[in-house]
């Protein structure tokens, strides 16, 4: 009997320990069934937070692409409507000798010379005739603007060697004149050879004073007249001249006896500088530039494009890869 005693109290204490171990190996079962899942869950919702900022990225990045397409296109044809101004500038040693085209009306030429480095000698007689040293023409026409009236002009030849400073220096005479104010209207345009070599002078000074514009000197002054030259280009490829002037006035100290009536006319012409203006509109939005930055930005678009679509595909996958692994743990509890 005691024997039999003992083996069944051996046998219930067996027992009891083999339900504690169970039991604990089912806690401890429980226990790392309940929190991996929470951490891969965790994991998992964080990498499609960061995921879904990313797609946030994605359309902003694309809206500023957008935004400089439109903001490039919009440039382009802003700078196609407004060219710029482009100015150059070539030296020269001699110009072209420009026409001076003198409207004396009663007044007479006395004398006309080509002088060098500034240098004008003292004059002889004034108010007599002296040497015309001048290339001349004399030339009659209709009025281009009234076609009725005609215009009596004398045409000289201009200064050409810019190097040496050559002037030229003209006087005039008027014996008497009805006006309150003498004066002697001129007219430069750009080549005095282009003048003589035209069959048809009358309508070559006919264009000369449509395209140009006229100047004045006064009686009893020295008008020193200093020219430069300046070349537009036109949009059809054709090419204007335009004389700019800077003109000083010195007053004649005459001592001459004669009659209040009678007065004197100076004036020199000489070139400013060596230096031909050209002026041109140019364009300044170049295409090429335009369609190069539009490619790179709809490549970065199509780049980002597929970033975001991997980035979907995978969530996606995430997502799938996460619910079978808690449809396993399920039916592994169950």
């Amino acid at each position: 009997t005691g024997r039999g005693e003992r083996s069944r109290f051996f046998q219930e204490e067996t027992l009891t320990i083999s339900r504690l171990f169970f039991l604990m190996n089912f806690e401890l079962y429980s226990e790392l069934g309940t929190t991996a899942p929470s951490l891969r869950f965790s994991k998992t919702c964080l990498k499609n937070v960061f995921s879904v900022i990313l797609l946030f990225i994605y359309l902003l990045l694309m809206a500023v692409a957008v935004f400089l397409v439109y903001q490039t296109i919009s440039d382009f044809r802003e700078k196609l409507k407004h060219p710029v101004m482009s100015v150059s500038y070539k030296e020269v040693s001699l110009y072209d000798a420009p026409g001076i085209a003198f409207y004396p009306g009663k007044a007479q030429l006395l004398s006309c010379k080509h002088h060098y480095y500034d240098h004008i000698p003292p004059l002889i007689n004034p108010g007599q005739p002296g040497d015309i040293e001048c290339t001349t023409q004399r030339i009659n026409y209709t009025d281009p603007f009234t076609n009725q009236t005609m215009k009596y002009a004398l045409v000289v030849q201009g200064p050409r060697d810019v190097k040496k400073k050559e002037l030229v220096f003209l006087q005039f005479y008027l014996n008497g004149t009805d006006q309150d104010f003498s004066a002697i209207d001129y007219l430069l345009f750009s080549s005095f050879q282009e003048f003589i070599n035209s069959p048809e002078k009358a309508e070559f000074m006919k264009d000369c004073e449509s395209s140009y514009s006229g100047w004045k000197f006064s009686g009893g002054f020295r008008t020193w007249v200093k020219m430069s030259l300046v070349k537009t280009k036109e949009e059809d490829g054709s090419e204007t001249v335009e004389f700019k002037q800077e003109t000083s006035v010195v007053n004649y100290i005459d001592q001459r006896t004669k009659p209040r009536s009678d007065q004197l006319f100076f004036v020199v012409f000489e070139w400013k500088d060596p230096f031909i203006q050209t002026v041109q509109d140019i364009i300044t939005a170049n295409p090429w530039n335009m369609i190069a930055l539009l490619c790179g930005i709809f490549l970065a678009l199509f780049k980002a494009a597929d970033f975001a679509k991997l980035s979907v595909k995978w969530m996606i996958k995430i997502r799938k890869r996460h619910l079978k692994r808690s449809r396993q743990v399920m039916n592994h509890i169950n």
